[in-house]
């Protein structure tokens, strides 16, 4: 790794504990410097154009979900019982990461009260992931693999089952004790919402 790279994932470094510590609001570029011991601040404008975008790239650095949608046509054509899976371990995975776990404790309730964040927030991070999610059932659907429906619906659907388990993971804890594992939890959803939009077979009357 050459000097910029370890100076970038230096600032990506500082920046997460700085998020992390005292939430997108609280964190200032002045104090990530400070935190990844730079002589200047006016460095990390050097790597990152604003706060906003080095926050889109801690995220994206640590968020494995991210990872996955990054470049959704290697797996357009992939059958959703492969996809939706990866998918939603991916999602899950964010629990496992005491960083990333930090983080969102203080960036989700920041978000609900600052619309600021909010937008920031939905733009770059859940826009994306329903995005990907549209894209690839539009496609599914297309192959014939799913019935033709509203994919704005059921993108939306599938990424709520998803966040049930990992709202649970983050904020209640609590309540995961006789509950599902989270490979429980993934092979049930994507059961359930492949059913669901399974496609209809010719001549098959619809149940009343």
């Amino acid at each position: 790794m050459d000097e910029s790279s370890d100076r970038r994932a230096q600032i990506l470094d500082a920046a997460l504990e700085e998020f992390a510590d005292k939430g997108f609001r609280g964190a200032t570029i002045k104090s990530i410097a400070e935190r990844a011991r730079l002589q200047s601040q006016a460095l990390i404008y050097w790597y990152f154009p604003s706060k906003e975008s080095l926050f889109r790239e801690v995220v994206e650095r640590h968020l494995p979900v991210l990872q996955v949608v990054r470049e959704p046509e290697r797996v357009l054509d992939s059958p959703p019982e492969e996809v939706l899976p990866q998918f939603a371990r991916a999602y899950l995975e964010a629990a496992n990461r005491p960083g990333l776990v930090r983080v969102l404790r203080l960036i989700v309730p920041e978000a609900i009260r600052r619309p600021d964040v909010t937008e920031m927030f939905g733009r770059h991070i859940v826009a994306r992931l329903l995005g990907f999610l549209q894209t690839y059932l539009e496609r599914q659907v297309e192959l014939g693999r799913l019935r033709p429906h509203d994919v704005r619906a059921s993108s939306r659907a599938f990424v709520g089952m998803v966040l049930s388990q990992l709202g649970i993971k983050l904020f209640f804890p609590m309540f995961k004790t006789g509950g599902p594992t989270d490979e429980e939890h993934v092979r049930a959803i994507v059961e359930i919402f492949l059913q669901g939009l399974s496609p209809e077979v010719p001549g098959q009357e619809t149940r009343r």
